[in-house]
């Protein structure tokens, strides 16, 4: 058998090269562009779902192609969920701190075990999620399992892990603010959504220096619950082999908590387009974010606003790039974008411009957004290229057991259908121009645009202000109107 195999590979080189030469004889036509292979087929991994007894969904794919497992624990909700307005940034420590020892490990002691197992255990909790996971070989997987449930379950949050990454943080803020990109995010959330919105707050000095460990010790309590927990395994697995490993792994995670019911206070009012200036002095570059609140995930109109991202600034030779960085050279490169989420995300344009031309550069931001409302007719060229971009890159949503987690748990985050995939072509493909026109018109308002740049201002107010795009107003980096003397000259 040994030798017929060997006889068979070499039959298959002989092959090979015969072919190599043959292709190596035929004249090349280089004034040709060669013909495009066939489109590869999407191949969409299965899975199964079942529900255990303490609440938590559980989700399993097979991928038998290596000995790798990832194990993802997801819970519904996040700090704008689960945290107070005094005390943001509660969340974030909890995840950081899950790492520093539990009732019967220190942190050193956790630190070892993971490294012998050749892996490691991120938390980590967003605006609307979080989650606890690893990937671990399929031999290492339950005793992996075992020390996430010790930190998620059993950590002590020593109060001088708590100190050091207080002052941690406080440093990274304080450097934040120098960071004209953090800054200018950070402004535009609270320009378009205010302090009273989940979406507009932000961690601050004072929220972190108000958390306790007590804070910490209760948010650990409350947020980490079955009831409210997706438990995807993508790899090396079977799903009656791993839902058994898991319920002897997860024994002592007792039923408790319900999911989250995603409700946000009523947007501010929207006002007349504006700029809002932040000064920089002497940044060599100014950073734009252009925009106004979007539509929450579940729009119909998500594909139609898919494809008309695309051409827009979702891909390098999108129209704003094309025009801003490719044609002018104002910047090394703009984009823009739907912040997508369970509440309004928010619609943004932008990006970083050099210092001299940002009054330029503003000026073929509104020229692109007027013209993809309308003023430039989207061409079917256009749209082909944006739909292909779209369609062929969704098999790298599979490429790994990590990338297949998340995929999958995705559906159940926001709520999609378990065929999106198979159907996500279909609907691409489906969207029309006047599909892309109609969504334009009504997610970008050109009358209300909130325009924040954080710039120089004594080298671009005055530019910005002969452009007459709309009304200055100065703040500061905490996005509070500050004095409106005139602009110190350089």
């Amino acid at each position: 058998m040994k030798r017929q195999k060997t006889l068979a590979l070499a039959a298959a080189v002989i092959i090979s090269l015969a072919n190599i030469a043959a292709l190596a004889q035929q004249p090349l036509d280089r004034t040709k562009v060669p013909p495009p292979g066939p489109t590869p087929v999407l191949r969409v991994p299965t899975w199964t779902k079942t529900q255990l007894a303490n609440g938590a969904m559980l989700i399993v794919s097979e991928r038998h192609s290596l000995p790798l497992v990832s194990f993802t624990i997801t819970f519904l909700g996040g700090s704008n969920q689960f945290e107070a307005a005094g005390k943001r940034g509660v969340a974030a420590a909890t995840a950081s701190m899950l790492t520093e020892g539990t009732k019967t490990k220190t942190g050193d002691q956790i630190s070892d075990a993971l490294q012998l197992l050749g892996t490691s255990v991120n938390a980590g909790i967003g605006g609307e999620e979080g989650s606890i996971g690893f990937v671990s070989t399929a031999k290492n997987f339950d005793a992996t399992l075992a020390i996430l449930a010790d930190m998620m379950l059993n950590s002590t949050f020593p109060a001088d892990a708590l100190e050091r990454l207080r002052a941690r943080t406080l440093v990274s803020l304080t450097q934040a603010k120098d960071q004209p990109v953090v800054v200018g995010s950070q402004v535009f959330a609270k320009i378009l959504y205010g302090d009273a919105h989940p979406y507009g707050q932000r961690v601050t000095e004072t929220s972190v220096k108000a958390i306790t460990r007590d804070d910490v010790v209760a948010f650990q309590k409350a947020y980490f619950q079955p009831g409210r927990a997706i438990i995807t395994v993508v790899g090396d697995v079977t799903p009656a082999k791993v839902k058994a490993s898991i319920e002897k792994g997860l024994a002592a995670w007792a039923k408790a908590g319900e999911k989250p019911a995603f409700d946000y206070p009523k947007l501010p009012e929207l006002q007349p387009a504006k700029i809002y200036l932040v000064d920089k002095p002497g940044a060599a570059q100014s950073v734009v974010n252009i925009g106004l609140p979007g539509p929450p995930r579940n729009t119909p109109d998500y594909f139609a606003l898919q494809v008309l991202n695309t051409i827009l600034g979702g891909q390098f030779q999108s129209r704003l790039n094309a025009n801003i960085r490719e044609q002018k050279g104002y910047s090394y490169g703009v984009n823009s974008g739907f912040s997508y989420g369970k509440g309004p995300g928010a619609f943004r344009a932008g990006g970083s411009i050099f210092s001299a031309k940002t009054d330029a550069a503003l000026i073929e931001f509104m020229k692109e957004l007027k013209g993809i409302v309308g003023e430039k007719p989207i061409t079917d060229e256009e749209i082909t290229t944006a739909k292909e971009s779209l369609i062929q890159g969704l098999p790298q949503r599979f490429a790994s057991v990590s990338a297949i987690s998340n995929a999958i748990t995705s559906l159940v985050v926001q709520g999609l259908p378990d065929d999106y995939y198979q159907t996500y072509a279909k609907n691409v493909s489906a969207v029309t121009k006047e599909d892309l026109l109609r969504v334009a018109k009504r997610y970008i308002d050109l009358n209300h645009l909130a325009i924040v740049i954080v710039g120089d201002r004594s080298a671009v107010e005055s530019a910005l202000k002969a452009t007459n795009i709309a009304p200055i107003t100065i703040i500061d980096i905490e996005g509070n109107p500050v004095s409106t003397s005139p602009a110190p000259s350089n």
